[in-house]
């Protein structure tokens, strides 16, 4: 079996075991703006990117429905 670049054979993917929290963490900061190069480079390497946008996604309805409350309590 051929090696790809990175040195891993061809027919395994890559597979990134990140934590729930790491994955909560990396979303937070992405929305607020805010993240250091080296630590987007971890997230990158160690996070799985199907986890990262089911996390975002639910980070940005729970974002909507918090805003569409705070502008029913004010009003």
């Amino acid at each position: 079996m051929m090696n790809a670049p990175s040195g891993q054979p061809l027919g395994k993917p890559h597979e990134r075991k990140g934590s729930l929290l790491r994955t909560v963490r990396a979303v937070a900061w992405s929305l607020i703006g805010l993240r250091k190069g080296s630590e987007y480079q971890q997230d990158v390497e160690k996070l799985n990117p199907l986890h990262i946008i089911v996390v975002g996604l639910i980070a940005v309805f729970l974002l909507v429905i918090g805003l569409i409350g705070l502008v029913n309590w004010v009003v």
